[in-house]
């Protein structure tokens, strides 16, 4: 009697705990679900930890296109800070699939696709939240690629069943031999289990760091099935591809409770988890299930990459309708024709009320002006509307029509201390792998160069910048470049459009209005800002006469 008392009272335990759980995750569901519908339309909200994008590359670096963003332009452009602007992602695999939309602009103009299911989910907030919600239960919480773990996996050649298939073997003869002589029989099966304990505990410590990717995979996976649930047109050919997918992937799923119960090896006084435990540990099932799970993975790869690329590009579709929508009214559709850059009302998407600018160009522009004007946000915001137009297929700006381009900028350097080079030598070797890539490339390239030369004395500077940016246009290469040079406005007015920022500076204030302005700028706020940032008068003074003597008759004395 006191056994059925003990017992009912563990299943009402498990009852309720079964039933709490229940209940906090609709609760979980019914807050992201009002937060979904509230938030549409606004910026993210996201708060990232120190880790929470080391994922992130997985599917860029396993699927790699003729051209891609290179890491020198990515981080000139801080496109990880576009990134999270644009990162309404609720998965792990979503995320992936944006970061490598965002760094493989299609030099084609391929945007069907995106433009029927993009609009899609803009309009059908019951489709869009819908799927929101299933990628939730997906989730984020993995901490690296589960193609970083496949990768790891092909390697791992020790993952094999025969040695557990092996003891398994001798153990049913030691019970067998238990008929013949139970003695014998018996110590045969107690050495063979302690064995079995001994390396149980040894492998078991090298699986671990791969089942939080199989976690992953299998509710990837799982999700399928919701996937077979939804009807709507926009999505009947991605939903017939992952069930064909998921087919082949059945044997991973099959039996995966055995290796994945969240209770393995810490059933809480569960009486059939710990009883299934002391049998993992003596049979090593588990072990076995893994490494048959891990085959699985091997042989269908392809099967599993698919359903990542279609559940991924699904999501990061809905990341494109909700950044479109929290700036509507303040983006266009880019279009895709002609020999010239032009763009009208261009925004940094970083930049809180930014101030839009316009520009037409065919061979490309130089632009001066002081500091801080507002010359390299300028360029910045070009390039990033030009990838997020070959990209997302999304610009910032009332108007966009320009070529397809390959994309590279020479901007933020710094000396590489690990190479033991020189600032100097970091910028020629940037600006040389521009001229290498619009060599061979089929397409057209469009570079961004800010303070060009910066590295060196002025001389060498402008005869050097001077041929480089010549060689550009003649290699039909379209370059926005920046420089403090006011003489290279004059040496390449026949080659690039020249264009400047300037501010006012007043004896208390510097004020620039960030627009930008036809021909080569008017005036030289550099001293003068020295005195509003209250500097000594006597060196601002000595220095502007300096500068003033030089310009009269060209000496320094």
């Amino acid at each position: 009697m006191e056994s059925i008392i003990f017992l009912s009272f563990l299943v009402g335990i498990s009852l309720v705990a079964y039933l709490l759980g229940v209940r906090d995750q609709k609760t979980s569901e019914r807050i992201l679900l009002t937060r979904l519908k509230k938030n549409f339309g606004e910026a993210p909200k996201r708060n990232y930890k120190s880790d929470d994008l080391d994922h992130i590359a997985g599917y860029f670096k396993n699927h790699k296109a003729d051209y891609q963003i290179d890491d020198t332009t990515w981080n000139d452009l801080n496109m990880d800070g576009v990134f999270a602007r644009m990162n309404y992602c609720l998965s792990a695999t979503g995320e992936e699939y944006l970061y490598h939309m965002l760094r493989t602009p299609l030099t084609d103009d391929d945007f069907e696709d995106l433009e029927k299911k993009v609009s899609f989910f803009q309009k059908d907030e019951d489709a869009r939240i819908g799927l929101q919600l299933l990628f939730s239960k997906i989730g984020r919480n993995i901490r690296y690629s589960i193609y970083d773990y496949i990768d790891y996996l092909e390697d791992a050649a020790k993952f094999s069943n025969k040695e557990h298939y092996l003891m398994l073997i001798l153990m049913a003869l030691s019970i067998c031999i238990c008929f013949v002589n139970f003695t014998v029989g018996f110590l045969a099966l107690v050495v063979l289990v302690v064995i079995n304990l001994i390396r149980y505990f040894a492998v078991k410590g090298d699986i671990e760091p791969y089942l939080a990717s199989y976690r992953y995979i299998l509710r990837v996976i799982r999700s399928v099935s919701f996937f077979e649930k939804i009807t709507y047109p926009e999505l009947g050919e991605d939903i017939k591809k992952l069930k064909k997918a998921a087919s082949g992937l059945k044997g991973f799923t099959k039996g995966s409770y055995i290796l994945m119960s969240q209770s393995r090896m810490n059933s809480g006084g569960n009486p059939a988890e710990l009883i299934l435990d002391y049998i993992r540990i003596a049979t090593h099932i588990d072990l076995i299930k893994f490494n048959q799970m891990y085959k699985e993975i091997s042989l269908h790869r392809d099967d599993l990459d698919e359903i990542l690329t279609i559940t991924g590009r699904i999501e990061a579709y809905i990341s494109v309708a909700c950044f479109r929508e929290s700036y509507k009214g303040n983006f266009c559709i880019p279009s895709f024709e002609g020999e010239t850059y032009d763009a009208k009302e261009l925004i940094h998407p970083l930049i809180e009320n930014a101030v839009a600018n316009d520009i037409s160009t065919k061979e490309g522009i130089l632009i001066t002006g002081s500091n801080a004007s507002g010359k390299s946000t300028f360029l910045k915001t070009c390039a990033i509307n030009t990838v997020l137009a070959q990209t997302i297929h999304t610009v910032l700006g009332k108007e966009y029509r320009a070529p397809l381009y390959e994309v590279y900028s020479s901007m933020a350097l710094k000396d590489d201390i690990f190479e033991g080079d020189s600032y100097y030598i970091v910028e020629i070797k940037s600006i040389k792998r521009i001229l290498d890539a619009a060599a061979i490339s089929k397409h057209k390239v469009l570079c961004f160069v800010d303070e060009v030369l910066r590295g060196t004395n002025t001389i060498e500077r402008i005869a050097a910048s001077t041929e480089i940016l010549k060689t550009f246009v003649t290699c039909n290469v379209t370059c926005f470049a920046a420089t403090h040079d006011i003489e290279l406005t004059t040496l390449l007015s026949d080659y690039l459009g020249i264009y400047h920022f300037e501010g006012n500076v007043s004896e208390r204030d510097v004020h620039f209005d960030y627009k930008i302005k036809p021909g080569p700028a008017t005036n030289r706020n550099a001293i003068k800002l020295l005195g509003v940032l209250g500097y000594d008068e006597n060196i601002v003074d000595k220095a502007q006469a300096l500068a003033d003597k030089f310009l009269k008759d060209g000496t320094w004395s």
